[in-house]
């Protein structure tokens, strides 16, 4: 007679089963690192220098190549013909707000509004597709305030960004954990000023990691409102590192969100930004291949 198959077998069964079904990418990963990535999504990855900022940056352009990433961002102009060399892009050039300040504060217009216009055209001239801004801190601005400061000026910047083909993203940014008093930390306030400045080269870069710890609910909001999304950027939460592995103790869902945003149609770039805990390349590595979906 055949054995009955105790619970505690049938799970050693199907776990064995499960850990050979892993590994078998990753060997085939390992094996053809050097041959050609073929895309499987509809849009494109790039990944954050500032979180791989300890590798010279020629370095990190010639390992992003490698793996198969097509950018290099949140660069300054001096640095975009670094990546270009490599066959890259900067998917998302600095601009020229800071994260506390932005055009949510009428006084600082005078300066941003130029020095915007200055960095459209070089972006055009060099083939970016996108440059970021920040809302800024509120400083006791009401919400409504903040929009109608914000739309004043971008509005201004507009006719630049449309007459060069460069998009403008106002990033969302969460102000519980990393960025306090930050206004543009909720989609429908960004959805709001986009709709309000009402040009097709104004988007919002929604941020998976900083709207997970400020609003949840991410592929449903997604699904809803990416016509008004430009871009978007990774990271495990809690603690904004690695998200590809077990032990990498988060809670989202990456292949799930991926494929959603591929559902949408959207054909931007996805930007890796986790700050790395392990050997960053095969970090990186591990997360290109996971957002392939």
């Amino acid at each position: 007679m055949t054995p009955k198959l105790t619970r505690r077998a049938a799970l050693k069964t199907i776990a064995a089963g499960a850990t050979a079904a892993v590994s078998l990418p990753m060997v085939r990963g390992a094996e053809s690192s050097t041959m050609p990535h073929p895309m499987k999504s509809s849009f494109r990855q790039s990944v954050c220098r500032w979180c791989f900022k300890d590798i010279p940056l020629d370095q990190l352009c010639a390992s992003a190549k490698e793996i198969g990433l097509e950018s290099v961002e949140l660069l300054d102009p001096s640095e975009w013909k670094v990546a270009q060399k490599q066959g890259l892009t900067c998917a998302m050039g600095n601009g020229a707000t800071t994260i506390p300040d932005g055009f949510n504060t009428l006084e600082n217009h005078a300066r941003l509004i130029p020095a915007f216009e200055v960095r459209i055209k070089e972006a055009a001239d060099a083939g970016l597709p996108n440059v970021i801004c920040f809302s800024g801190n509120r400083r006791a601005l009401s919400d409504e305030e903040g929009l109608e400061n914000c739309v004043v000026g971008i509005q201004k910047i507009m006719p630049a960004a449309e007459r060069a083909g460069v998009t403008i993203c106002m990033e969302l940014l969460n102000s519980r954990v990393n960025h306090k008093d930050y206004q543009c930390d909720r989609t429908p306030w960004g959805v709001e000023l986009v709709k309000r400045v009402g040009s097709e080269r104004f988007k919002l870069l929604y941020d998976i990691y900083h709207m997970q710890i400020m609003e949840g609910d991410v592929i449903r909001t997604i699904r809803d409102n990416h016509e008004f999304i430009g871009h978007y950027h990774t990271a495990g939460n809690p603690g904004r590192n690695e998200f590809t592995r077990p032990e990498d103790i988060q809670e989202l869902n990456y292949t799930s969100i991926m494929t959603a945003i591929a559902g949408t149609g959207y054909k931007g770039f996805v930007g890796q930004e986790f700050i790395p805990t392990r050997d960053p390349i095969p970090s990186l590595r591990e997360a290109f291949e996971l957002c392939r979906v």
